[in-house]
C-alpha cells in the first residue's frame, strides 16, 4: 500500500477497506506515555482514516479533532462511530489544506499513526504539528520499520536514519516497541537553531555555482535533504561557457524534475566567500515560474524533496552554507546569525512571484476586517489594501498567526544590540489609520520616511495604478530587504532608496510641486525642514511627533509655509537613527532608585532634591476620578505642553519614597530644591471592571512642593473641566500649528509655544486663551498606566 493521492485513498476507504487495527500494545503505551491531562485534554489524532485510534483517545478522557485527506475515510468514521462522543470528525489535508477548523488553542495530544512515511513535506508537517502543541504536551508517532518491513513494502517504513531525522529537532525522544511498529514520544519544543555548515574541503583554487530559490503555490521554499545529512537548495557547478541562470536551470531540471525557462531565471544576488580557504563564487538564481512533477533525480545524492515554510527556516537544522546565504539573499533575516559572505545585489527586472497558502488569505481578511470594525479604515481604497497586500511576505520570519494579528502587535525585523527593537511592521490599525489621514487621491505620489515594504505596498495600492512610493531608510539592511521583498510581492511602484530621511527624498524623485502626502514611520523628536518643503500645498504629512515623551501620530496639513494639525492618533514606533535622534537628558536620584527625564531641553537644576526626597513627603488629591479603560493620553498632552519645568520621573525599585511602581514613570515638574509628581490611587474596588474608580493625586517633596503641587493639581482639574469627555473617543485635541524655526514670537498665534531645534509648536488648548510669557521650553514627563487602558 504505497499510494500517495487523495483518490486512491478515497477509494480505498471507499471499498470497504481498512487500515491495521490498533493493538493491545499500542492501547496500552497511549495510556502510560500520554494520558489525558486531569479535567481531559485536546487531542489531534492526524490521517485518522475510520476512526479506531480517535475513538479510543475519546476514552482515555481526550476530546479529539479526527482529521483525514479521505472523504470517505471521514464519512465511515461518522457512520461507524456515530453514538461516540468527544470526537469531531474533520475533512482536512494537514499538507495542504487551510487549517482553520483546528483548535486554536493548541493540543495536549498529537498523534500520528501508520501515516507519517506517506508525507511529502515531513519536516514542514511535523514543525507545524509541533508549533500546535501545548506546554507539557506530547506527539506520538506509530509507524513500521524497515527491519519489520518486507522490503517491497519498505517505501512505507522508516530506517533508523530517518527516526533520527524525525526526532533531531525535539527536547526529548522516547522510542518504544508496539507489537514491531516503532512508538516514537516527542516533546517540546520541537526547535533547533539552524546553522550553516560545509562539505569536506573542495578541490581546485576556486569555485563557482549557481543555486536555484525556487517556492510553490503556496509560497513555500524547496530545500533537499542531502546524503551529507544538510539541507540544500537545488543547484551547482556551470559547466563551459554556460551562464548562471542556465546552470541553475539545467541543476534543477536534474535534481528535482522540475523545469523552467531560463527566461524565469533571474540572478539577483552574487556571493563571495571561501570554503576551507578556497574562493567561492555563487550566484543565486530566482526562479519565477515552473512546471512539472517533484521528483528526486539524483537519490545517491539527495534522500527527498520537502517544500518548507518561510517563517521555519530559523529552525531546520543544519543547512549548507552557500544555500543559507542565498535564502538569506532573497529574504533578508530569514536565518539569523550566518557567517559573513560578500554580497553583490544585481539590478533585474524580476517580476513579483506569486504564491500564498489558503490560510494567509483567511488571516488577511480577518486581520482587515478587525481593522475595519474598529473603525480604523473606513474608506474603500484602504480596506481594498488591507485585504489585498500579503502583510506577511513582509515579514517573512514570522508565522502567519503573527504576521496578521489584528490587535496592537507589531512584527520586530531587526533589533540594535541591546536588543531594542529598531525596524518593524507596524500594528496593521495604525498604519490604516495614518493612510487614511494623507487623504491620498488616485494618482497620488508619496514619500515615506522608514521603510519595510508592506507600509509603502499599502499606500501604492491606495494611490492606485498610476499613483507611486518613495520610500527611504538609513539602514543598508533595511533598505535590501525591503527592495528584496517589494520584488517579490509588490506592485512595482514603490521606489527604495538608501539615505537619511530626514533630509528627505533624492530631488529627481521629488514631483514637481511636492509629494501629494508624506509619512514618517518611527519617532520623530523634531519635524525635519525638508519633509514640508517636499510637501505639495495643502499636501498632508503625518508622522509620530513626540511631545514630551509622548508619541503622537499628528496628520499636518500645508497652508505655507505652516503646519495645520487635523488629526491625533495615539501610537509609539522605533526610534530615530538619523541625524535628528536625539538623546534625551537624564539625572539619576537616590543612588539610582529614580531617574528624571527632560524630554525637551537641558537637565534641570537638581540640586537640593537629594535631599528633599529624604523628607516630608506632601500630597494633595486632586477629586478627578476616572473608571477602569478611561483613556488619560489627553492629560499626558495637556500637561506636557502647559506645564513650565515639565519632566518624567521614573523608579527603578519597587518600593521607594514615591510609591511610584517598578520600571513605571509620573508625570512631574521641577523648582528650587523641590519635586511634584502625579499617581493614581484606587478608591474603590469591585469584582467587576465598572466598580472600580481612581482618583487622580499629587505627591511633592521640598519647600515649594506645596506650591508645585498645587500647579500640578490645577492643571488636573482643568484638564478634567474643558478637555476629557465621558466618551473615551471625544476628548478634546489642542488646536496645533508648526512654524520654522527663527519664526519671530508676534507672527505666532496665541498659544503655548514649545520650541525645537527645528520648528517651533503653538499648542491652543480649550479653556486655555493666554500666551505663554514667552518661547516655552518644556521638560516632560510620562502619566502612569499600570491597571488602566491608554489608548
Amino acid at each position: 500500500m504505497t499510494y500517495t493521492a487523495r483518490d486512491q485513498w478515497d477509494k480505498h476507504y471507499s471499498d470497504g477497506k481498512n487500515f491495521r487495527e490498533v493493538g493491545e500494545r499500542e492501547r496500552e503505551l497511549l495510556a502510560e506515555q500520554a494520558p489525558a491531562p486531569g479535567g481531559g485534554g485536546r487531542a489531534l489524532d492526524v490521517g485518522c482514516g475510520t476512526g479506531e485510534m480517535s475513538v479510543f483517545l475519546a476514552s482515555l478522557g481526550y476530546t479529539v479533532d479526527a482529521v483525514d485527506f479521505a472523504d470517505s475515510a471521514i464519512a465511515r468514521a461518522r457512520e461507524e462511530h456515530a453514538d461516540v462522543e468527544g470526537v469531531r470528525w474533520l475533512h482536512l489535508d494537514i499538507e495542504r489544506d487551510d487549517p482553520a477548523t483546528l483548535d486554536e488553542e493548541g493540543y495536549d495530544l498529537v498523534a500520528m499513526r501508520l501515516m507519517y512515511p506517506f508525507l511529502h513535506d515531513r519536516g514542514r508537517v511535523l514543525h507545524g504539528l509541533g508549533e500546535r502543541l501545548r506546554d507539557g504536551g506530547a506527539l506520538v508517532v506509530i509507524t513500521p520499520v524497515v527491519e519489520n518491513t518486507p522490503e517491497e513494502r519498505r517505501g512505507i517504513a522508516l530506517d533508523d536514519d530517518e527516526i533520527a531525522l524525525l526526532s533531531a529537532n525535539w527536547k526529548t525522544m522516547e522510542r518504544l516497541d508496539a507489537d514491531g511498529l516503532a512508538f516514537l514520544v516527542l516533546r517540546g519544543p520541537c526547535h533547533t537553531d539552524t546553522r550553516a555548515v560545509e562539505k569536506r574541503p573542495p578541490t581546485g583554487h576556486a569555485l563557482t555555482g549557481a543555486l536555484a530559490i525556487i517556492t510553490d503555490d503556496a509560497g513555500r521554499v524547496l530545500l533537499g535533504r542531502s546524503r551529507r545529512g544538510m539541507l540544500e537548495l537545488p543547484g551547482g557547478k556551470t559547466t563551459g561557457s554556460e551562464d548562471f541562470a542556465a546552470a541553475a536551470v539545467r541543476e534543477l531540471a536534474e535534481e528535482t524534475g522540475l523545469v523552467a525557462e531560463p527566461g524565469d531565471a533571474y540572478v539577483v544576488t552574487m556571493l563571495v566567500d571561501d570554503s576551507h580557504g578556497v574562493p567561492r563564487l555563487t550566484a543565486v538564481v530566482r526562479i519565477a515560474a515552473w512546471t512539472g512533477v517533484l521528483a528526486n533525480g539524483e537519490p545517491r545524492l539527495f534522500d527527498r524533496w520537502e517544500w518548507h515554510d518561510l517563517h521555519a527556516l530559523a529552525c531546520v537544522g543544519d543547512i549548507f552554507t552557500p544555500a543559507a546565504q542565498a535564502l538569506d539573499a532573497v529574504w533578508p533575516g530569514v536565518i539569523p546569525d550566518l557567517p559573513p559572505a560578500a554580497s553583490y545585489p544585481i539590478a533585474v527586472d524580476q517580476p513579483a512571484v506569486p504564491g500564498e497558502p489558503a490560510e494567509a488569505v483567511r488571516l488577511r481578511h480577518a486581520m482587515a476586517g478587525t481593522v475595519i470594525d474598529g473603525g480604523w479604515a473606513p474608506s474603500e481604497p484602504v480596506q481594498d489594501a488591507l485585504r489585498t497586500v500579503p502583510r506577511h511576505r513582509f515579514a517573512p520570519e514570522a508565522s502567519l498567526a503573527a504576521a496578521y494579528d489584528g490587535g496592537d502587535r507589531a512584527v520586530i525585523t531587526r533589533r540594535d544590540k541591546t536588543g531594542a527593537a529598531i525596524s518593524s511592521v507596524s500594528a496593521a490599525w495604525l498604519q490604516a489609520d495614518m493612510i487614511e489621514n494623507l487623504r491620498l487621491k488616485p494618482g497620488a505620489i508619496v514619500f515615506e520616511a522608514g521603510s519595510g515594504g508592506y507600509n509603502a505596498e499599502l499606500i501604492a495600492h491606495v494611490a492606485g495604478p498610476k499613483g507611486r512610493v518613495v520610500t527611504v531608510d538609513i539602514d543598508p539592511w533595511v533598505v535590501r530587504r525591503t527592495r528584496r521583498f517589494t520584488t517579490e510581492a509588490g506592485s512595482g511602484r514603490v521606489t527604495v532608496v538608501e539615505a537619511d530621511a530626514a533630509l528627505g527624498a533624492p530631488s529627481q524623485l521629488v514631483p514637481r510641486g511636492g509629494f501629494d502626502g508624506s509619512v514618517i514611520t518611527y519617532n520623530c523628536w523634531d519635524i525635519a525642514p525638508a519633509w514640508w518643503d517636499q510637501l505639495a500645498e495643502c499636501g498632508r504629512l503625518v508622522l509620530p511627533l513626540e511631545i514630551g515623551g509622548y508619541t503622537r501620530a499628528i496628520a499636518f496639513e500645508r497652508r505655507g509655509q505652516v503646519l495645520h494639525a487635523r488629526h491625533f492618533t495615539y501610537c509609539g514606533f522605533v526610534r530615530d537613527q538619523g541625524q535628528q535622534a536625539r538623546t534625551i537628558p537624564v539625572t539619576g536620584l537616590l543612588d539610582g532608585e529614580l531617574t528624571l527625564r527632560f524630554e525637551h531641553g537641558d537637565a534641570a537644576e537638581t540640586a537640593g532634591l537629594e535631599e528633599a526626597l529624604r523628607g516630608h513627603r506632601h500630597e494633595i488629591a486632586t477629586g478627578v476620578t476616572m473608571g477602569a479603560g478611561a483613556y488619560f493620553g489627553s492629560l499626558q498632552l495637556y500637561a506636557a505642553t502647559t506645564l513650565p519645568a515639565f519632566c518624567r520621573l521614573a523608579a527603578h525599585q519597587d518600593t521607594g519614597v514615591t510609591d511610584i511602581a517598578k520600571d513605571r514613570d509620573a508625570p512631574a515638574i521641577v523648582g528650587d530644591a523641590s519635586l511634584a509628581y502625579l499617581t493614581h490611587v484606587q478608591t474603590r474596588h469591585g469584582e467587576l471592571p465598572e466598580d472600580k474608580e481612581w482618583e487622580w493625586v499629587v505627591h511633592a517633596f521640598g519647600e515649594h512642593g506645596p506650591h508645585l503641587a498645587e500647579q500640578l493639581a490645577a492643571t488636573v482639574r482643568a484638564w478634567d473641566r474643558h478637555v476629557r469627555a465621558d466618551d473615551n473617543d471625544k476628548h478634546a485635541d489642542p488646536v496645533l500649528t508648526v512654524h520654522p524655526a527663527g519664526t519671530p514670537d508676534d507672527l505666532l498665534p496665541a498659544g503655548h509655544v514649545l520650541d525645537k531645534e527645528q520648528c517651533r509648536l503653538v499648542f491652543q488648548w480649550p479653556g486655555r486663551d493666554g500666551r505663554l510669557p514667552g518661547p516655552a521650553r518644556h521638560h516632560r514627563a510620562a502619566a502612569p498606566a499600570p491597571v488602566l487602558e491608554d489608548r
